[in-house]
């Protein structure tokens, strides 16, 4: 059987291990005033952004996930023709509309088809598995890097669904943003009032860093640590504490909004990447999408793993 994998462009992972693993992308389109980009996860793209005038207006942003119909077509033109079953891992359901939009292709997919693989010479069924990844960024990542290594066993699809949706419950994301105005100003473009102006204010008059925790769904603050740097170190000596006391996959995903040089310049980093060297955990690391930039702003960094449940110390 010959298993295809999608997710969308806010997959923090290596473009060059997408592109090696014949991973599909389900782009986003960011839109600042009359300008558009479309986000494949393209980091020179991203960072070009970075570095723009636009950048500067990124929290007024809109962002435009892959509607119903372009997710038909994608599958109809393409992916039903080179894979017998696809699995489409999407950014958390409760943060974008991209999961449910992915589910309601799906039916008009599996009812359109058989006469297209026929024409290709191909009367076998096809089938597909919308999977909420029930996180963001790269933490998203954990769940195809577990699906490439079961494809690559030899594992069935029904194996790999089970064990894909098994590490959607157990997938935790911790984020540090640099700038909690914007992180506001995005929120209540979003019609999220989550984040004060009040305690934005006081955040950045006291450069308080909140470290953000993603898990089945919701994100909230975890830690508050003064100075981004030292949030930063807390943060990386914590994903070291959880990597030695044992991960459900041996993967940790890392992104950051910008240059990846200075994420690796951090306090903390390079203990980090020590201590998975040790205990042979991969380590995938990816600029941030410019979805997610436009979202969180420059400069956040963000680090992914499967663990079972416990608190951020």
């Amino acid at each position: 059987m010959r298993i295809g994998l999608v997710v969308d462009s806010a997959c923090d992972l290596p473009k060059s291990f997408l592109d090696s693993h014949d991973i599909a992308i389900l782009p986003i389109t960011v839109r600042i005033d009359d300008a558009e980009q479309i986000d494949y996860r393209d980091p020179r793209v991203t960072l070009d952004f970075l570095r723009s005038h636009v950048a500067e207006r990124g929290a007024n942003a809109e962002t435009l996930p892959f509607t119903v119909e372009q997710i038909r077509d994608l599958f109809l033109q393409r992916l039903i023709i080179d894979y017998d079953y696809v699995f489409c891992m999407t950014i958390t359901r409760t943060r974008s509309p991209i999961y449910e939009n992915a589910q309601q292709a799906s039916f008009a997919i599996l009812n359109e088809y058989r006469a297209i693989r026929a024409a290709a010479g191909n009367a076998t069924p096809f089938a597909l598995r919308v999977v909420d990844t029930q996180n963001l960024f790269s933490a998203q990542g954990i769940l195809p890097v577990e699906a490439v290594r079961l494809r690559a066993a030899g594992e069935g699809a029904a194996k790999i669904r089970a064990r894909l949706e098994h590490l959607a419950m157990h997938t935790h994301g911790y984020l540090i943003p640099r700038d909690l105005y914007y992180i506001r100003t995005r929120a209540r473009m979003k019609g999220d009032r989550s984040v004060s102006l009040f305690s934005a204010a006081l955040g950045t008059a006291l450069d308080i860093k909140p470290v953000l925790h993603g898990y089945r769904g919701d994100t909230g603050p975890v830690a508050k640590i003064k100075g981004f740097e030292p949030a930063a170190q807390k943060m990386f000596e914590f994903a070291g504490a959880r990597v030695r006391a044992g991960l459900m996959t041996p993967t940790l995903t890392l992104c950051y909004g910008g240059e990846l040089d200075e994420m690796r310049a951090l306090p903390g980093y390079t203990q980090l990447r020590e201590i998975c060297a040790e205990q042979n955990v991969e380590v995938f690391e990816s600029v941030m999408s410019l979805t997610g930039m436009v979202n969180v702003g420059k400069g956040a960094v963000v680090v992914g793993f499967a663990a079972e449940p416990h608190r951020f110390e």
